[in-house]
């Protein structure tokens, strides 16, 4: 369980301090389907008009809380806000610095507020609940959050699946909750709430997926919103109020690894439209480290053989990957997957195409060690770095860390270092948003066809791409089957967790420079952009674990004409970065 702590007047930061509190309440709510906890991607639910479906998704947002006094009074929790996931196990909030009293009812808004839900995301820390690098709720360029996102897969009269995915957003879709109760808040109280899907589909506006749509994004007057906001209110139920024992919290501030005396702090830089990064406060950023991990990454005696460096495979030109369908080792073998791109990764959350890695630290060791890749052990590269007489190893390591040792940590530290500085932000794209350009008319169609939702019930002929590449930063941090088999000789992400439900389901990549990053898929099974569009139209295949937002289309695709189709690729070429690809190499390797 992760919970969020909200203090009335401000959101919490601790820097390794302890904090007494007078009072505070902890509201955990729980999603559930008949009065049991949700079994997420398991085909066993039943809407009022007798469909089967299943539940992937339960995200949403839950702000402006307020406690009822006994003489009728409200008080008002000002910026409390949290986001809540199923499955980023994340269900619930803490209220904290509340007067002892006793109160007779709890509100809250399932959205935000219009201030808050029009906000500079840029503005967010890199923890806020509503960084939207963090919760993937942001409504993309049409601005706003989305409130609650609720997806699955459903089967149909013809036995076979589709997928359902309701958006709810906009602020006249924010919806306030109000439960009574006894609630006595001493010391800590502990509230759970129930957050009955079953409610929400079926009372007291029911809802079919084949009646009423598998779809909504919360247009004006969309009729499964509608119904969505009338059943919110009787969907959260009181489960049981509980008075825990009063503690004192520490929470460490981490203490940054190996800084030397003297150092330079580097200048990270990034759009001023991003979300604030997550960066690691115990390896911050310096020219010393950089510059370091600038020179391992672009050496080839971080392979068994000398032969193969990190850039072998992830080439500046490429935007850093290496135009083959699958990567290549230091002694000749191909490895099963493609070399992913190396940019922005500041805003990534797990590493590698199956999320193994959950730091960059972690994951440029690995490719080191791997037999296929560099087959090298770590003690075996240590020892080569010190004895190598074309650099000056023992000096970088010093400036770097402030002593000569070098170890695999310093190591992963320093590329760590390298890689969080690669960003990408001044496309064609940027330019436009700047006011600097203009896209032609075919770059224009396709933004729209990019950022427009295909349902044709509410008159929307999109391409839907918006859902998973969303944002300025063109990504997400999901998983995600697109339909590309229907057995799979990669198990993905399944391969991490050992879930079935995760089987096929890869890493969602950035789509900035994917001109550049040719071929494409896990697999690099297509050549051309022409390709991946041509797939997403006519050979979207389905399966168990087809994502909701493609599942929900015709078979095959999104259907879209030839000129539509040509209108796509052009605008995912306004994507490239031609100031990114220019990153030079150290001048000993260059020459």
């Amino acid at each position: 369980m992760i919970a969020l702590r909200v203090s009335l007047i401000c959101l919490a930061t601790f820097c390794g301090v302890q904090l007494a509190r007078a009072a505070a309440l902890q509201i955990e709510i729980t999603p559930r389907v008949s009065g049991q906890e949700i079994q997420p991607a398991s085909l066993r639910y039943q809407t009022s008009a007798g469909e089967t479906f299943s539940i992937t998704r339960v995200s949403y947002l839950v702000s402006n809380f307020a406690l009822q006094r006994t003489d009728g009074s409200w008080l008002e929790i000002s910026n409390a806000v949290a986001w809540l996931d199923l499955a980023a196990n994340r269900n619930s909030i803490w209220l904290e610095n509340i007067p002892p009293d006793e109160f007779c009812a709890v509100r809250f808004l399932v959205g935000l507020n219009t201030n808050l839900n029009h906000a500079d995301i840029a503005t967010f820390p890199a923890s806020h609940p509503l960084n939207p690098n963090l919760n993937g709720l942001h409504w993309s360029w049409q601005g706003g959050f989305i409130f609650l996102a609720l997806e699955g897969l459903w089967r149909n009269a013809g036995g076979e699946l589709d997928g359902w995915a309701y958006h709810l957003a906009r602020d006249t879709n924010a919806t306030r909750i109000t439960l009574a109760a006894p609630i006595i808040v001493t010391n800590e109280t502990k509230l759970d709430l129930d957050f009955d899907l079953e409610a929400l589909l079926n009372a007291p506006r029911a809802l079919s997926f084949g009646k009423d749509g598998s779809s909504t994004h919360s247009r004006d007057g969309d009729p499964v919103s509608a119904a969505l906001v009338a059943n919110l209110a009787g969907a959260f139920r009181i489960h049981k109020i509980t008075a825990l024992t009063d503690t004192e919290i520490t929470v460490a501030h981490p203490k940054p690894l190996y800084l030397p005396a003297k150092f330079t702090p580097y200048p990270f830089q990034m759009s001023a439209t991003f979300p604030v990064p997550d960066l690691p406060l115990d390896n911050p950023l310096t020219v010393e480290r950089v510059q370091l991990g600038k020179e391992l990454f672009f050496d080839q005696r971080v392979s068994i053989n000398n032969a193969q460096s990190c850039a072998d495979c992830h080439l500046p030109a490429k935007a850093f990957t290496d135009g083959r369908k699958t990567a290549r080792g230091a002694e000749g073998g191909f490895g099963p997957r493609n070399s992913m791109p190396l940019f922005n990764l500041a805003w990534k959350l797990e590493f590698f195409w199956d999320g193994r890695a959950q730091s960059l630290r972690e994951q440029v060791l690995q490719p080191i060690q791997n037999p296929i890749e560099m087959h090298q052990s770590l003690t075996n590269l240590c020892d080569k770095l010190r004895a190598t007489n074309k650099m000056n190893y023992a000096g970088l390591f010093t400036a770097a860390f402030g002593s000569p040792e070098i170890t695999a940590e310093k190591i992963s530290l320093a590329l760590e270092n390298y890689l969080l500085t690669l960003t990408s932000f001044n496309a064609k794209f940027d330019h436009v948003l700047r006011g600097e350009e203009k896209f032609t008319a075919d770059e224009q169609r396709g933004f729209e066809l990019f950022s427009t939702e295909y349902d044709p019930r509410r008159g929307q002929f999109g391409a839907d791409c918006f859902h998973c590449h969303g944002g300025p930063l063109f990504q997400s941090q999901s998983f995600a089957n697109n339909g590309l088999d229907s057995e799979f000789l990669d198990a993905g992400r399944a391969k991490v967790t050992g879930k079935i439900s995760d089987q096929g389901k890869f890493a969602v990549p950035s789509l900035r420079n994917v001109a550049l990053t040719a071929p494409y898929m896990h697999d690099g099974r297509f050549l051309t952009l022409a390709e991946v569009v041509e797939h997403y139209a006519t050979g979207v295949v389905r399966s168990a674990t087809l994502d909701p937002n493609l599942a929900k289309h015709p078979d095959g695709g999104v259907p879209l004409s030839a000129a539509d189709k040509q209108a796509l690729v052009a605008f995912l070429d306004t994507l490239t970065d031609q100031d990114f690809k220019q990153i030079t190499v150290p001048a000993y390797l260059s020459k």
